[in-house]
């Protein structure tokens, strides 16, 4: 992987254009570009995104590529984007997020994987509308998405995503479903560790992780603790771990190295309610290179591709209710919106609503960061 970093406008002029060269108006790199700066300054859809084209004139059109000033209209995007190949736009998208990684490495950079469904196009029978994402731990940048056939489930579709994904010296966290033998396999293979979530799906492991827990006064090897105490918004939430390296040796799952259990206590201070959880895991990470306080802080991440990414896509974009169904369409704008998010946390934005309205006023700060810079 280059260590340089790539625009995000040469990375677009890489996806392949499925219409034939005659009669083509616009460049597909301009209408991808416009469609990007679109959804950094807050544009939701298709045909917002034509409307917001209008809006700015046509020196910021020509800007974009637009020879006579003049952006699409919106069946225009309608029917380019779901002529897209998809898995081509994604890989490419993916090279230019990782790249980006690169830009400022971290000891144990962590991916999250989960699912996320496009509820709006589901409901109007799209194909594969239940998403598999990698999002980054650190920056919240997505860095690559896979569609889950309607005849596959997750683990299927996780492999298709670490063809594509470097796996080697990362951290890939997922949850419970996919905590699956082939899984942790291909990830300690290729170079990579996980930490996983243990639960009933996996009823021989749990039991053996939950004995190894029970029993970890009998052991010679004292256990390694952490403990985090937060408080914000109500709530106080205290999470307490403990984790042994007592079956590393016992060729219980691939990689395996230390099991750890999670208490989670939330307390709502004005209500006066408390909730407790207890979750167990595993992690091919030894205790030399992982403390019981970073197993505890990689696993607390792990969530964090929920605010910092599905709770965006739905909340700031309506991604849930969108109703596209027509081919790549709906794959390829939530794409789109992927890369938007993440390049605003690139740039350091950690309040996307406020970031998308200032962008709104000054556009070619928006064309600026796609790698457009031209004079206003």
């Amino acid at each position: 992987m280059t260590s340089q970093k790539l625009a995000l406008v040469d990375v677009l002029a890489q996806i392949p254009d499925p219409r034939q060269s005659s009669g083509k108006r616009y460049s597909l790199v301009a209408i991808l570009s416009v469609a990007v700066a679109a959804m950094l300054c807050g544009y939701k859809s298709y045909s917002a995104i034509a409307e917001w084209g209008r809006h700015y004139g046509q020196k910021l059109a020509q800007a974009l590529g637009f020879k006579d000033g003049k952006t699409p209209c919106a069946a225009t995007f309608y029917n380019i984007f779901r002529r897209l190949n998809k898995q081509q736009v994604e890989q490419q998208l993916s090279i230019w997020a990782q790249s980006l990684l690169s830009q400022a490495p971290a000891d144990a950079e962590a991916f999250a994987i989960d699912g996320k469904s496009l509820r709006g196009s589901k409901k109007q029978g799209a194909p594969a509308a239940h998403l598999l994402s990698a999002v980054g731990h650190r920056l919240g940048l997505t860095l690559l998405q896979v569609g889950v056939s309607d005849k596959t489930n997750e683990i299927t579709a996780i492999q298709e995503l670490f063809q594509e994904l470097m796996l080697k010296d990362k951290v890939i966290t997922v949850d419970a479903l996919l905590t699956q033998r082939e899984v942790a396999q291909v990830i300690v293979d290729q170079g990579g560790d996980y930490v996983m979530v243990v639960k009933e799906n996996q009823p021989g492991l749990l039991a053996q992780v939950e004995g190894a827990i029970a029993g970890i006064g009998f052991y010679t090897q004292a256990p390694q603790r952490a403990k985090t105490v937060d408080g914000g918004h109500g709530r106080i939430e205290e999470r307490e771990i403990i984790t042994t390296s007592v079956l590393a040796d016992c060729e219980v799952w691939p990689g395996l190295d230390q099991v750890f259990k999670i208490k989670r206590r939330v307390v709502e201070v004005k209500r006066g309610k408390e909730r407790l959880e207890e979750v167990y895991g595993i992690t091919s990470l030894s205790r030399e290179r992982a403390s019981a306080a970073k197993v505890l802080g990689i696993n607390r991440e792990h969530w964090s591709i929920e605010n910092k990414s599905h709770w965006v896509r739905d909340v700031i974009y309506d991604e849930d209710r969108s109703q596209v169904r027509k081919g790549s369409l709906p794959q390829v704008m939530a794409a789109l919106r992927n890369t938007a998010i993440g390049l605003l946390r690139w740039s350091g934005e950690s309040n996307i609503a406020t970031a998308c309205r200032r962008f709104a006023a000054q556009p070619w700060a928006a064309l600026a960061l796609i790698g457009i810079h031209i004079t206003p």
